[in-house]
């Protein structure tokens, strides 16, 4: 069983469907969604839709929890303020009520999905470093943690951290695997990253695609959201 986990969509439509269209085409059995549906891009209610169909499991992430007015913008950017404004305005009530419903953790024996971080899922923490890591190694006990947030895809072990593109997972040691943002990389890579996983076979990938950033581009400038906003998708970072 091969399983596509996305995280950080960002409201990029043009990203999601590239990514969408991939597992489609490979024929991968699953897709969890690591949150963050929203926020930043121009597309909330549509991206929100197709994560609700095409998605077999989703958790919450801080932009999507935002929106709900459930967390405060107080220490996000004032792009991110001005982003998560927009699309509490534009977003519908059915596809809030979706997000409403999320959870912030999804576990099975072998692994778990979270937003942030297992020891405390909904206070927004990041996991940058390996000292980071190790204090979260901790707080759950599966083979492997799958976390987005920091939109950097890195994997960390319990013997250091590694950005290699496809990996053997070692049974006796732990994981902690950043999947990377299918809407708005930050690791200088502007295309759409993501994670395929086999449980089976302990082999996860990453996956980069390209897709078509100037019209995503044009439609964030379209809506009135922040010019940078549009920049950085260009950029990666």
């Amino acid at each position: 069983m091969r399983i596509a986990i996305l995280s950080d969509i960002h409201a990029n439509l043009e990203a999601l469907e590239s990514a969408l269209n991939y597992v489609s085409e490979n024929a991968i059995d699953k897709i969890y969604c690591l949150g963050d549906i929203v926020g930043y891009g121009p597309n909330p209610n549509e991206c929100v839709e197709l994560i609700a169909n095409k998605c077999d499991q989703v958790i919450m992430g801080n932009h999507d929890h935002a929106v709900l007015g459930l967390t405060s913008v107080e220490y996000f950017n004032d792009f991110a303020k001005i982003s998560t404004a927009w699309t509490a305005k534009n977003i519908n009530d059915q596809n809030k009520e979706y997000l409403r419903q999320l959870a912030f953790t999804y576990e099975t024996d072998q692994y778990q999905l979270v937003h942030s971080t297992p020891s405390d899922p909904g206070l927004w923490h990041y996991i940058l470093s390996e000292n980071d890591a190790f204090h979260e190694f901790n707080h759950f006990q599966q083979h492997v943690c799958f976390i987005g947030h920091s939109h950097f895809p890195i994997v960390f072990s319990k013997k250091g951290f590694s950005r290699e593109k496809k990996l053997k997972l070692e049974k006796r040691n732990k994981y902690i695997i950043n999947v990377g943002s299918i809407g708005q990389p930050r690791d200088g890579n502007p295309m759409t990253c993501f994670c395929v996983y086999n449980p089976d076979k302990n082999i996860l990938e990453y996956i980069r695609l390209e897709y078509d950033i100037d019209k995503t581009r044009e439609k964030i400038m379209h809506a009135g959201l922040p010019t940078f906003l549009a920049d950085r998708l260009t950029r990666g970072y």
